[in-house]
């Protein structure tokens, strides 16, 4: 129960790798707000936690909205009169399409700096005068190895998971004056549902050979970071990123 009284929102907790950080969250003793832009998904992400002996809301944001994020930090505040962790967790991956460069569309182009990016900043924003007045936080945003491997036929993803590095370096020092801690959990590939119905067993397999560790990673080999980064044993540790990809790259 390293959380235990903790508040904590998640942002895209409605599917995926999102659902196991706020079940993780909430299982370490936080308290859970789990937003998504599908609203109903992130409310089952928070019936599956109350059922499972946990305190969690569900709420609907458009993190690309800084009404919306706005309107998450406001309904956390007024529910649990905190806010003490942000994970940074909605992206857009599977559903954006892959080509050469010169043949990017700019509008999804726009779109993914828009989710990847931008909802990463408006969320900071939305949080921050809570954290500043409490004088306590940690934000964690999520990153990719991506742009460690400079990944072809990928260029909007890599790039806005190049830039969520950039944000947390860059942002570390102007909340470090409040105590609030920003740090980076830099994943490789993990074996989702929607990454396997986009890649196919064999992208994964080919994954595993170059890896370290021959095995997929999991949505629960992501959590442990978040966990750590989150607790007070990172107290001192601010502006960093931590790579979990069973050894594929190394920084």
């Amino acid at each position: 129960m390293q959380l235990k009284d903790k508040v904590a929102i998640v942002t895209g907790a409605g599917v995926g790798i999102g659902v196991e950080y706020s079940k993780r969250l909430a299982g370490e003793g936080a308290r859970v707000v789990c937003t998504d832009i599908q609203g109903d998904h992130a409310e089952a992400t928070a019936r599956e936690i109350v059922a499972a002996g946990g305190d969690a809301i569900g709420f609907k944001a458009d993190v690309t909205s800084k009404a919306d994020t706005d309107a998450m930090a406001s309904r956390t505040q007024d529910q649990y009169h905190r806010i003490d962790i942000l994970v940074n967790n909605a992206a857009l991956f599977t559903a954006l399409p892959e080509g050469p460069f010169d043949e990017l569309k700019e509008e999804n182009w726009d779109r993914c700096m828009e989710v990847n990016l931008k909802g990463v900043w408006n969320c900071i924003r939305s949080v921050y005068p809570f954290m500043k007045k409490q004088r306590y936080g940690k934000i964690i945003n999520i990153s990719s190895v991506t742009w460690m491997m400079g990944r072809p036929y990928r260029l909007d993803y890599v790039t806005s998971k190049a830039g969520v590095v950039g944000l947390t370096h860059a942002i570390a020092p102007e909340l470090g004056e409040y105590d609030i801690n920003v740090n980076a959990v830099v994943l490789g590939l993990v074996q989702s549902d929607s990454a396997v119905k986009v890649y196919g067993a064999e992208h994964f397999q080919k994954f595993k050979e170059r890896q370290v560790f021959k095995r997929s990673l999991t949505p629960q080999d992501a959590c442990g970071a978040v966990v750590f980064f989150a607790s007070d044993n990172a107290e001192m540790i601010t502006g960093q990123s931590l790579v979990v990809d069973g050894g594929l790259v190394f920084h």
